[in-house]
């Protein structure tokens, strides 16, 4: 999820202590014996999620059940480290001082790897993801990218990308002569996207993956469309403390199995997310695509 760093030093706001743990840990992980050895023998990684990010990451409806691109990715890496991935959701904004603080083992959170973030924790990079802009079907504002927006209002998820991408446009307007954006941010992309649907938002702006499934899925494909072109490339990461060097190296490992047996192309064609894969499983290497 392409959200600020700016917003992440906020207060921690735990959504929900609901989560999930991916199933099919193999107690004898190949790749065991690389953890530290208190999580090797808890056989359990306690990991931070803003679950409300469909395809990435997300209830299935009516459950607590998670699903998504992330929790799959981690539940195949549980397999080679031979521990459960426990997925409790955390609002965003908070994610990073909850694993600062050992909240959290990790973050695994469709969070982008940005040079600002790399100061504070590691990333283990897994996938590429853009932003894009959702209208309503039929785009009957006829808006292509943020410029169209100039006198309109928009919405974003809070403490991501996103809304300063707004902020930044709007100043442009202005600059330009132009009306400036009102620019809508909730606690949730859920709640985002609710004033999209309701009319008091002339575009949602999200992760592309994000807007995308929603073009296909909202209301049976029938209520939104993405406009004009992704923009704004970046790697998403795995979240870890600098100190945890063992545990991040432990994932980087798991990653690249998972990688090399296939596994990992599978699960993005599951969720349609072939074009954003990244094979090489760099360490904080987000600056490369910025």
């Amino acid at each position: 999820m392409y959200r600020s760093f700016a917003a992440l030093l906020g207060v921690l706001a735990v959504a929900a202590t609901l989560g999930a743990s991916s199933p099919g840990a193999a107690a004898g992980g190949s790749l065991k014996h690389l953890l530290p050895s208190s999580i090797a023998q808890a056989g359990v990684l306690h990991v931070a999620s803003d679950i409300s990010y469909a395809p990435v990451e997300f209830y299935a409806p009516g459950t607590h059940d998670v699903k998504g691109l992330d929790y799959d990715i981690a539940t195949a890496m549980g397999k080679k480290l031979g521990v459960r991935f426990d997925f409790i959701n955390t609002t965003f904004d908070g994610i990073i001082p909850a694993l600062l603080s050992h909240r959290f083992d990790i973050v695994f959170s469709a969070m982008n790897d940005t040079p600002e973030r790399e100061k504070r924790i590691d990333f283990i990079d897994y996938f590429l993801a853009g932003s894009g802009v959702l209208v309503r079907k039929g785009n009957p504002e006829h808006v292509a990218s943020l410029a169209d927006l100039c006198g309109k209002t928009a919405d974003a998820e809070q403490g991501t990308a996103q809304v300063t991408f707004l902020q930044e446009q709007s100043k442009r307007c202005v600059a330009e002569h132009k009306k400036a954006i009102n620019v809508l941010a909730f606690a949730t992309d859920t709640d985002a996207l609710e004033q999209l649907k309701l009319g008091r938002s002339s575009a949602h702006v999200a992760d592309y993956p994000v807007a995308s499934y929603d073009a296909r899925m909202e209301g049976g494909g029938r209520l939104f469309e993405v406009a004009g072109k992704q923009f704004a490339v970046a790697a998403y990461g795995i979240g870890v403390r600098k100190e945890d060097r063992q545990l991040r190296d432990a994932l980087q490992a798991a990653l690249k199995a998972v990688i090399a047996d296939g596994e990992y192309d599978r699960i993005l064609t599951k969720w349609g997310l072939e074009e954003g894969a990244l094979r090489t499983a760099p360490i904080s290497a987000g600056g490369r695509y910025h």
